[in-house]
């Protein structure tokens, strides 16, 4: 039987997490045929059209969800045409389903967007160990209305998402600063 001894007191090594590697910011354009919108996304994320919706299909083919891999995270993006959808409702939604989040929010803070390509929204930032901390929807008030929600597939702990979080946040807004409607 071996023993090792040591002269220094074992002292445990705080909790941390892990350094995350974020890739260089760099952007290509969405611009799909048919599709009433484009916006600049990440070159590190992927789209792929939302063919489900629960547990049925999505009520129509603008929907899509932005995938970011090596982050274990989602963009849902649901898209309406105001001329078969009431503005007001949207915007109740909107509100209604980012404040469903208040029983985990610590703060849920609403900013109003314009930009120079005519887009006007309400970015919300939530704070805390809610599912989604960023969430926005863009519109033209008269024919468009998108609402975005960002969501990570891990249980939801704000210390360690809030780099990813940040580090996201950059690219939702640069997408909503490049916001393009089209009139097809």
């Amino acid at each position: 039987m071996s023993s090792w001894a040591c002269n220094s007191t074992f002292t445990p090594k705080p909790k941390g997490y892990f350094d995350i590697a974020f890739p260089e910011k760099k952007y290509q354009t969405f611009e799909q045929a048919g599709y009433p919108y484009s916006f600049e996304l990440p070159v590190y994320a992927t789209v792929i059209k939302d063919s489900t919706f629960f547990d049925s299909t999505p009520e129509n083919p603008w929907w899509i969800n932005i995938d970011f891999p090596q982050f274990n995270g989602r963009i849902h993006i649901s898209y309406k045409d105001l001329r078969q959808s009431n503005f007001d409702k949207l915007v109740n939604d909107a509100f209604n389903l980012t404040y469903k989040h208040t029983s985990k929010a610590t703060a849920i803070d609403d900013s109003l967007m314009h930009t120079a390509n005519g887009v006007h929204g309400v970015y919300f930032k939530v704070g805390g160990n809610a599912a989604t901390a960023n969430q926005f929807f863009v519109t033209d008030s008269a024919r468009h209305f998108l609402r975005g929600a960002l969501y990570f597939d891990v249980t939801p702990n704000e210390d360690s998402l809030q780099p990813v979080n940040d580090f996201l946040k950059q690219d939702l807004l640069h997408m909503i600063e490049t916001f393009r409607w089209k009139n097809n």
